[in-house]
């Protein structure tokens, strides 16, 4: 059981793990691979179980019955987590400790791929 939302830890393939990030695209997935493992972490891929779907109305007495067709599958995403299930995602961002294969210290916008490089020169609490 996790200490609080941003420390979760489950066993994925048998493995304790600390969670990344789950309902991840495969593109997204690739990105946090290479970074984790750049860093030295063991990474724990597994497909995320498809969401509970919700079940259908019943007819009312004499109403015909409409054919169900079926919804469309789900996109495939992932659970990600490193082997160190103390890993925890805040701090390893704000406390400065992951780095990017050109030797630059991974901020938040980096990590949320709204930059294509880490900008670590101005802190993110200067950014306007």
């Amino acid at each position: 059981m996790a200490i609080n939302k941003n420390h979760e830890f489950e066993e994925l393939d048998g493995v304790k793990c600390g969670i990344v990030e789950k309902n991840v695209k495969p593109e997204r997935l690739a990105f946090l691979k290479e970074l984790l493992e750049y860093n030295g972490f063991t990474v724990v891929a597994v497909p995320s179980p498809a969401p509970k779907a919700a079940p259908a109305p019943k007819p009312a007495e004499g109403e015909a019955v409409a054919p169900v067709s079926a919804p469309p599958p789900p996109p495939e995403t992932f659970t990600v987590g490193v082997t160190d299930y103390t890993f925890n995602t805040i701090n390893a961002i704000f406390g400065r400790l992951l780095k990017t294969k050109d030797g630059h210290i991974v901020t938040q916008a980096y990590w949320q791929q709204k930059e294509l490089v880490s900008n670590d020169e101005i802190p993110y609490y200067e950014h306007i």
